[in-house]
């Protein structure tokens, strides 16, 4: 039986002073224009062209909230103990053979692979935790028709996967593991495994 999954409640990482200003945005914009489909990478942009042109002043109200919301964090976390049991990390937990094939992505997943790099170059302040709830609002606001390109990726993606290991299962997949369609590598730091967890996160929350 399944051990349940300890609910840890560990406090709201704080944002940035640029998180601010775009969530800000993002609402600003939400009010004028409640129908229209926002195009992130464009939206992104603008945003990150405004904040260069704005001035100090300008910014410190963004500042300020930042500022309150390292100190509602750092209030936060010195009340917390932590969840009851170390948590596993994802490699330890799930200790696979290392010549088994690598695992499927999401539509999410290629989407993620494709954008992030842009959201990381559009907002230098931002942490982990924050560009993943970028890619996830973004995600949610890509219309069906580009969408439809990802998940024709994990379609394909899916299909290789159900082969390798059809063949790693009756022992004729090659030790060697073959990288397929420039696959995004989630290993290659720890930054990086970190950010697939939470983008695992927001899409479970989609």
């Amino acid at each position: 039986m399944p051990r349940a999954k300890l609910v840890d409640s560990k406090p709201r990482g704080r944002m940035s002073a640029y998180a601010f200003f775009v969530q800000t945005c993002r609402e600003e914009h939400k009010k004028k224009h409640p129908d229209e489909n926002v195009v992130f990478s464009e939206f992104s942009r603008k945003c990150a062209e405004r904040w260069k042109t704005m001035t100090d002043k300008e910014k410190d109200r963004f500042y300020d909230m930042a500022d309150k919301d390292k100190a509602r964090y750092d209030t936060e976390m010195k009340g917390y103990r932590g969840p009851r049991t170390p948590r596993v990390s994802r490699k330890r937990r799930n200790r696979k053979d290392p010549n088994a094939p690598k695992r499927a992505l999401s539509a999410f997943f290629w989407f993620c692979n494709d954008e992030r790099a842009k959201v990381r170059a559009a907002n230098p302040d931002m942490g982990v935790g924050d560009v993943a709830k970028q890619l996830g609002a973004a995600w949610s606001n890509t219309p069906p028709e580009a969408k439809a390109k990802y998940e024709a990726l994990a379609a394909s993606d899916k299909e290789r996967y159900e082969k390798e290991m059809k063949a790693f299962k009756e022992g004729n997949f090659g030790a060697k593991k073959h990288k397929t369609m420039n696959a995004p590598n989630e290993d290659d730091d720890e930054e990086e495994e970190s950010e697939s967890e939470e983008e695992e996160e927001e899409e479970d929350d989609e």
